[in-house]
């Protein structure tokens, strides 16, 4: 049979790509299905950081910043670890961004804390001088809608099985609860008194001590969470 094929060079040719492409296709796809599982440590969104997101795109956040950090030198320097797709596996929509009018967020957790950006998000040129970007004063006026961001937890736990209420570390405990929309919105209050803490403005303090999550401390909760 392969004396046959030695004596056609075309039909040769086509067997050797037949077995190249295949033996490909063994060592690919594997890794492939590797990519695209939760990078380890990557954990479902919170209702409040789910809650910040929502703001995030509502006030178009992603139209200057991208969430995307390549694997070249230039950017790894700056922006830290470049990405990898199993990250974003929580992600609907994904929030990559094609501009950086700004610079990249996928990592500003690492660097930037929750004074940092009160200050910038109410007056960006105060802390970054000559920067182009507005104020997001009414962030600190308007309430985030935590409803909304429970029903889409609880949506993409039914129809993704994203693992909220799952020990997914094996240490016994619950890495992001959900559970009743009672217990839900009682964790987020207490998340969003977590980052009120650490923040200057009153009349956000005083907000979230009365039970209402200005939507400033909600997308601070979520900038917090890319890491």
């Amino acid at each position: 049979m392969f004396h046959w094929f030695e004596q056609r060079p075309f039909f040769f040719a086509v067997l050797v790509f037949i077995f190249v492409a295949f033996a490909g296709i063994v060592e690919v796809i594997p890794d492939f299905a590797k990519q695209s599982r939760p990078t380890v440590g990557t954990k479902p969104y919170t209702v409040l950081e789910l809650a910040g997101r929502n703001v995030y795109i509502k006030d178009s956040c992603n139209a200057c910043h991208s969430q995307l950090i390549r694997p070249f030198k230039s950017e790894t320097d700056r922006y830290g670890m470049y990405s990898l797709s199993g990250e974003y596996v929580y992600d609907r929509p994904f929030l990559w961004g094609s501009k950086r009018t700004g610079p990249d967020l996928h990592r500003v957790g690492n660097y930037r804390t929750t004074d940092w950006h009160e200050n910038h998000m109410m007056d960006p040129a105060s802390v970054v001088p000559g920067s182009i970007m507005p104020s997001y004063a009414h962030q600190f006026k308007n309430i985030a809608d935590i409803d909304t961001a429970y029903g889409e937890a609880v949506t993409v736990k039914k129809v993704f099985n994203t693992p909220y209420d799952v020990d997914l570390n094996g240490d016994g405990k619950i890495d992001v609860p959900l559970g009743t929309y009672e217990e839900a919105k009682a964790e987020t209050l207490k998340e969003a008194k977590a980052i009120a803490a650490d923040m200057k403005n009153q009349a956000v303090k005083d907000a979230v001590a009365n039970g209402q999550i200005p939507e400033i401390v909600a997308l601070i909760a979520y900038l917090n969470s890319l890491k």
